[in-house]
């Protein structure tokens, strides 16, 4: 890579990560919080003028300072749903790309790796604060896109890849079968709603299960804080000590604490078992709805066409809409990777048309084979 286009390519990182932070700021309302935001896009700014720089001293004109449209998308979410809803992706942007100076000779002799690095300690200390915003049960759907940094975009995003490509691979293979327009219907519509509702028993079982193992944790814990109270109380030392606390001032806190066992039981399910008290895994209910609309969502764009057309016509365009829509979740996905847009829209495109194509040489042949 020449470094006029190395240049170029640092300048519009630190262009989008500071907007993305004045976006977050603009909606946070925890002052302390919306400071740290601003102070961490004060420092990207600095970062942009250091790259514009390095291009005005190769006769290069930097150009406007205009965010990429993966930054806008983040800058709208977070102005519509707040800056929690972003901070996953920005935290792993930031986590991936923390050393990414270390190697480049131009930032040898600045603070700029070691700033790049704090922004990726500071964001992940923001994750583990209580999370308190309009979202948080989006974050859980789909308990196999759980692990993704708990981003409810990407939840949103995977959930209804699930309904789209499972639909659209049921469609055709049904139109593989039969002509009629009428029986492929039935059998989309049928694929949706079983598609959903399984989605939806399973996130719900599965936010229930995690609900109920929370509690039986918690009595447990509890048990044994009426029980030894003074080991419990080491345990909250050690917690504090491992925190960076002196000894001697995590020995009083932890016996401080000890006299409200409410506060001692609060700090050892955060700290010991990892568990927030007052939200143990979340609304079963709001997750399993959640779950069934973004499947159905998806699900609904193979189907359509047969609601309105017929015969090979309404084939071929539940295909190129759902091609469509492959191709647009695959640019989607881009937000969270950061990869070309055409290289994994096309890849979504590809393998969701090629599993279609699939099922419908399968229905083709057992409905040669039946007659």
């Amino acid at each position: 890579m020449d470094d006029i286009r190395r240049f170029r390519m640092n300048r519009q990182d630190e262009i989008d990560s500071a907007a993305q932070y004045r976006a977050m700021a603009s909606v946070e309302p925890d002052q302390g919080v919306a400071k740290i935001y601003n102070e961490l896009a004060e420092v990207e700014e600095r970062h942009v003028a250091f790259w514009e720089n390095q291009l005005l001293q190769r006769g290069v004109a930097p150009g406007p300072r205009k965010p990429s449209w993966r930054a806008r998308v983040l800058q709208w979410t977070a102005r519509r749903f707040g800056a929690r809803m972003i901070l996953p992706t920005v935290a792993s942007r930031e986590m991936t790309g923390r050393n990414d100076y270390a190697t480049q000779a131009e930032t040898a002799h600045t603070k700029m790796t070691v700033q790049e690095r704090t922004h990726a300690r500071v964001l992940h200390a923001m994750l583990k604060r209580r999370e308190g915003v309009a979202g948080s049960e989006l974050a859980r759907v789909e308990g196999r896109h759980r692990n993704v940094g708990g981003n409810a975009l990407r939840a949103a995003v995977l959930g209804a890849n699930d309904g789209l490509c499972s639909n659209l691979a049921l469609v055709m293979g049904v139109a593989g079968a039969t002509t009629s327009s009428a029986a492929i219907l039935v059998a989309g519509l049928a694929g949706l709603l079983a598609g959903a509702f399984s989605m939806a028993l399973g996130e719900w079982i599965s936010v229930t299960s995690s609900r109920e193992l929370a509690e039986r944790e918690l009595r447990v814990e509890q048990d044994e804080l009426a029980a030894a109270p003074e080991e419990e109380r080491a345990e909250l030392q050690l917690i504090y000590e491992a925190k960076g606390v002196p000894p001697d001032e995590a020995n009083q806190l932890s016996k401080r604490l000890l006299h409200d066992q409410g506060a001692a039981l609060d700090v050892l399910a955060r700290e010991e078992l990892g568990l927030d008290p007052d939200e143990l895994g979340g609304s079963a209910r709001t997750a399993a709805l959640a779950s069934f609309v973004l499947f159905a969502f998806g699900a609904v764009f193979p189907v359509l066409p047969f609601a309105l057309l017929g015969g090979m016509v309404a084939v071929a365009t539940s295909v190129l809409v759902s091609g469509a829509v492959l191709f647009a979740i695959g640019a989607a996905i881009t937000i969270f990777t950061g990869r070309p847009v055409w290289i994994s829209g096309g890849r979504q495109l590809v393998l969701g048309l090629a599993a279609a194509g699939i099922t419908f040489a399968v229905g083709r042949a057992l409905g040669v084979a039946l007659g």
